[in-house]
């Protein structure tokens, strides 16, 4: 069974130590990237970055970062929104179906609302991962014709 799991003191090591494939790399940041990025975050923004290791069953299995902005945060568009900004799943673990069920319960934790109120959840991918996007648009997200500084294609699901 998938879930969410605290970064604490005696799992973020095996958080660092996850990674993805080496044709992979230039998909996602690394989770110790990431994690620096979330420190920044809960020291400077209202709402801290929403991270989590992923884990099936007892074995940690990738890493999540999610985020809410309100509408005058958003960059993408003009509702409260939540976004994915990483998602990751260990390279010994792909090609299992757990980035499936992982995708599937981090849709359902959003819409729990843990910070508040939202219309949407916005994505972004590198054009060239037809992975994360064929896994996008089987869960309705749609282009939404922009792109972020990096070029990646952002994508959007209304709530």
């Amino acid at each position: 069974m998938i879930k969410f799991k605290q970064l604490e003191w005696d799992n973020f090591e095996e958080c660092l130590s996850l990674e993805v494939s080496e044709e992979q790399k230039n998909f996602v940041a690394s989770n110790m990237y990431s994690l620096a990025q979330s420190y920044i975050a809960l020291l400077n923004d209202e709402l801290p970055a929403m991270t989590y290791a992923i884990y099936d069953d007892a074995t940690m299995i990738g890493f999540i970062m999610m985020y809410h902005d309100t509408a005058e945060e958003n960059e993408y568009g003009d509702e409260d929104s939540y976004g994915i900004l990483r998602f990751m799943i260990d390279k010994k673990y792909q090609g299992k179906g757990l980035g499936k069920k992982s995708f599937e319960k981090a849709l359902e934790y959003i819409k729990s609302y843990p910070q508040g109120d939202a219309q949407a959840i916005y994505i972004s991918y590198d054009p060239s991962n037809t992975v994360a996007s064929q896994l996008y648009k089987q869960y309705g997200f749609k282009g939404i014709d922009k792109t972020d500084e990096d070029g990646d294609v952002i994508v959007k699901l209304d709530l």
